[in-house]
């Protein structure tokens, strides 16, 4: 409780320094008044992602969500300010459903950071790194763990209007068993683990799981994220497989159905994969080690993958700069998941298994959340799919597809623009030069 007001406070004075880094415009999320219409003009515009896109557009907002688009540059009487992007493709805001915003820093180095850092520093972490998400054209994100707390105090800043990110959805404490992947205190000293970390996110029978559950709803919560596997971060050596019994993932979920909460699963082995799947879960996370089995589950119950590519980026990097950045036992699970990535999309992909956008960001860096595009259409995805990951199928999967994910009336106006065709080459969206959220211009000019 002390800890998420100081994160609230903290969030809320270094907005200042935020908004320092941007240029004195529209985009510094100055609130628009009830009358307000905001027009844009789009060179080119995919308002629903999966059809195809439409030429030379206006979008009318209102309020700060859409009231209409509409064919060709019009003039729209009353209006306040004109957004030129003519000379640009539109699409909606971009959501990333896996994220950890207090941190970019892995290894031993995020292993030493657990024990050094304040939480009012990691709440000025979370606030820079939702900044730098914003920026890159990620106006949504799902942010899956988080034991400090910070990040469920800055999604209330973000929504009272405190301060600018992008829109939370948050998990709060992730869930696993004891000496699971979530259990933050392995690594570290045995008679430091009472008072480095609080344990209960930590669940070692059907009872025990579900007052877990009930302890992150009274936090406040959006989501649960549990761990039923291993971690390839563990600092532990016990592997990638099943880690949590089949009746512990069962009341997990059945306790997050009765407060009305979606769960979302970390899972690399398949005996994991199958037993979150058979629990009744809404997403898989990582699924590096889907078999067919997995997949015919995930396709007859309409479960959602993540497949989170990026984080061989974040590997690849700090091994480049780095050797021995891992301790020995992460280092084995780290070059096992370089190897195998991607493998398990070329699977999902042609079975027709639902995929939703998400990065992981936290083990890769925050800011370069695009970079998963390039590696969802190389391991068989077209960008039409990839883009519709990151917009519609994301905004369903984390129950926002009334207010996200396309630019349809009644949504809210949170749109990017970006110079070239991402329906044809994905990499333009690792360049976003306009950002708007919520109807207010947050980055950008005439383009």
């Amino acid at each position: 409780m002390l800890r998420a007001l100081l994160a609230t406070l903290v969030a809320a004075a270094a907005v200042a320094s935020v908004r320092a880094a941007d240029p004195p415009t529209v985009a510094q999320g100055a609130k628009t008044t009830p009358q307000t219409i905001v027009v844009v003009h789009a060179g080119r515009l995919l308002d629903r992602p999966g059809k195809p896109p439409r030429g030379p557009s206006t979008i009318v907002i209102r309020d700060g969500r859409i009231g209409e688009v509409r064919d060709g540059f019009v003039d729209v009487p009353g209006s306040q300010l004109v957004v030129d992007q003519r000379a640009r493709f539109v699409l909606p805001g971009l959501i990333d459903s896996h994220v950890h915003l207090v941190s970019d820093t892995g290894g031993q180095l995020g292993q030493l950071e657990e024990v050094q850092a304040e939480d009012a520093a990691l709440a000025y972490n979370a606030l820079a790194n939702a900044h730098k998400t914003l920026r890159a054209g990620f106006t949504t994100v799902r942010n899956l763990g988080d034991e400090h707390g910070v990040t469920l105090a800055l999604r209330d800043a973000i929504r009272a209007g405190k301060v600018v990110g992008p829109n939370i959805v948050d998990a709060g404490r992730s869930i696993s068993t004891t000496s699971g992947h979530m259990d933050a205190a392995l690594g570290y000293r045995e008679d430091f683990r009472e008072v480095l970390h609080a344990h209960d996110n930590l669940c070692d029978s059907v009872e025990s799981c579900r007052r877990a559950v009930r302890i992150q709803v009274g936090r406040g919560v959006d989501v649960i994220k549990i761990a039923t596997t291993g971690g390839v971060n563990s600092q532990v050596g016990a592997g990638l497989g099943q880690q949590m019994f089949d009746d512990e993932a069962r009341a997990i979920v059945e306790a997050a159905r009765l407060y009305g909460k979606k769960v979302a699963v970390h899972a690399h082995g398949a005996d994991g994969i199958k037993a979150a799947l058979m629990a009744g879960v809404d997403s898989i996370e990582h699924g590096t080690m889907l078999d067919d089995e997995c997949i015919a589950l995930m396709v007859k119950a309409g479960t959602y993958y993540v497949p989170t590519l990026s984080t061989v980026n974040g590997y690849i990097e700090r091994l480049a700069a780095n050797p021995e950045a891992y301790s020995p036992q992460v280092r084995a699970k780290v070059d096992w998941r370089i190897r195998v990535t991607g493998e398990s999309l070329r699977k999902a992909v042609p079975r027709g298994v639902r995929i939703a956008f998400g990065t992981d960001a936290g083990v890769s860096r925050h800011g370069r959340n695009a970079d998963e595009f390039e590696l969802m259409v190389r391991h068989g995805m077209t960008p039409a799919a990839a883009l519709q990951a990151a917009t519609v199928n994301a905004a369903d999967l984390l129950g926002l597809l009334a207010d996200v994910g396309t630019i349809e009336p009644g949504k809210r106006a949170d749109l990017i623009a970006v110079d070239g065709d991402p329906l044809t080459d994905v990499t333009v969206l690792k360049r976003v030069p306009f950002v708007m959220k919520d109807g207010v211009e947050f980055k950008g000019g005439p383009g």
